[in-house]
């Protein structure tokens, strides 16, 4: 490998000019993602239908001085009517959760603090009640010697924690639409909603969800209420679930970092497909369409995705009940940072480019008879599929975990219904990405070729701040918080 390593691109000027150009683009392709990924989730289990959330009661971790419970301890909802609840539903597993942690434990005192009519109380859920055991949950949250302590109210949802009329129970993910973790809500004196917070680390800074908190113990918060949505249990309704999800998945902020390596990367195969085309001197114009399009190259990332998801679900259902999951999810993420950051820099070195060499002096062997196995994005993208989901199953998980053991919990019917919705959305949105970067066609790709050697510095870069984003967003908290 040192052999084919070009040390000398670091002397080159295209390779740092190349820097201040990646980090532009890294942060606008992020801010967009992120912005995409807001909008979804403000939008997420919201109803036009305005009125009080469901009454739930859940087991708390009974630490005396610390956990709001009666004597059974146990933590309703209804007794805490005149009061403004913070309700946040959180798993051990979800990075994105600590975020909203860390906002919770900064601002506990100054909430409690504030003069006015209702006074804060804040209660933390555990949502992934199928994964994670309830002492899991309590040695991670409720022990003071833990890391991840938490000084106010922490307890365990379940299946039949909702209070419904007649002495019914319901799931508390189904009535508060908690299938996408983290999810911290509001609610008012009255019990209704009026604020809800899908990321820990919102765009605005959590400045409209304090401001709600702040108008709350006012009992000025009525004109910002809204109704939460029950999940729909219906084919119909998984499946729209399903697509949302799907979103949610493609944008989440552990995905983020390494969406604008990956459109960078596909602009760089572009480039390379000129250059091949240059070499191969195609004048045919059946020849050059057979090399790259861009939908049927969407299909193969799109499908290294869905294979990605396969293993993984067929790696969870198997061991669920075995190991800890949700630990090996987060190391599995910081593992795959460091490898960005090292393919980054061998790309950086020119590695990835002698060993393309290699294989188009293969693949040229069979020119004659597998024409459309030419050029390699077919199979460059679908491995990049992979990568784009191994990058982000840490926060990927938040989402899907709690939204397959429901579709379980309901039937067969739903399991095939919300999965088929959330394979075609990330799907879609796979392809569209690939779609929309390729559509200047040949004409873009021909005057980019001209600056093939910076856009190739670029992608390198590009990698190597995706893995340093992904490792950062999934290690440094506090470096995390000040930023955003």
């Amino acid at each position: 490998m040192l052999d084919s390593l070009d040390f000398s691109n670091l002397k080159k000027d295209v390779t740092w000019k190349a820097l201040p150009i990646s980090i532009i683009l890294f942060l606008l392709i992020s801010y967009f993602s992120l912005s995409i990924f807001g909008f979804s989730s403000s939008n997420f289990g919201v109803s036009q239908e305005i009125k009080p959330v469901s009454d739930f009661s859940v087991q708390t971790m009974n630490r005396d001085g610390i956990d709001k419970s009666n004597e059974d301890g146990k933590f309703n909802l209804s007794d805490h009517l005149g009061s403004i609840v913070i309700l946040d539903f959180m798993s051990v597993g979800c990075v994105n959760c600590h975020y909203v942690q860390d906002h919770i434990e900064e601002n506990i005192d100054y909430w409690r603090s504030l003069e006015g009519d209702y006074q804060i109380e804040v209660i933390s859920i555990a949502s992934w009640y199928d994964y994670e055991s309830f002492e899991f949950v309590n040695e991670t949250f409720g022990d003071i010697d833990s890391i991840k302590f938490m000084n106010w109210t922490v307890a365990n949802g379940a299946k039949d924690s909702v209070i419904l009329e007649n002495g019914l129970r319901g799931d508390l993910v189904e009535y508060y639409s908690a299938q996408s973790l983290p999810l911290v809500i509001v609610i008012d004196q009255e019990g209704f909603a009026i604020s809800k917070e899908n990321s820990g680390l919102p765009l605005d800074g959590w400045e409209e969800f304090d401001r709600s908190i702040e108008l709350a113990v006012l009992g000025d918060a009525e004109s910002l209420r809204f109704g939460i949505k029950k999940a729909d249990d219906s084919i119909y309704g998984v499946l729209i679930l399903g697509l949302l999800l799907g979103v949610l998945v493609f944008f989440s902020p552990c995905a983020f970092p390494v969406l604008p390596s990956f459109i960078t990367y596909y602009l760089g195969l572009k480039i390379r497909e000129q250059e091949y085309i240059f070499d191969q001197n195609f004048e045919d114009s059946e020849q050059r369409k057979n090399l790259t399009n861009s939908f049927e190259i969407g299909i193969f990332a799109a499908f290294g995705q869905l294979s990605f998801f396969f293993v993984v679900g067929i790696i969870i259902f198997l061991l669920r009940e075995i190991v800890n999951l949700t630990n090996i999810l987060n190391d599995l993420s910081i593992i795959i940072s460091f490898i960005l950051i090292f393919l980054g820099v061998l790309m950086l070195l020119g590695w990835t480019g002698n060993i393309s060499m290699r294989l188009q002096s293969i693949l040229d062997k069979f020119q004659t008879n597998e024409s459309d196995e030419v050029f390699t994005p077919r199979r460059n993208m679908y491995l990049w599929g992979i990568g784009y989901s191994a990058a982000s199953v840490d926060c990927t998980a938040a989402a899907v975990f709690p939204f397959m053991a429901w579709l379980i919990s309901i039937g067969d019917y739903a399991l095939f219904s919300g999965l088929f919705g959330l394979v075609i959305s990330v799907s879609i949105l796979m392809i569209s990405v690939i779609v929309i970067v390729g559509s200047g066609g040949q004409t873009v790709a021909q005057k980019m070729s001209e600056f093939s050697g910076i856009i190739k510095s670029i992608g390198a870069w590009m990698m190597i701040f995706a893995g340093i984003g992904l490792f950062v967003y999934l290690t440094q908290r506090e470096l995390m918080g000040d930023i955003f």
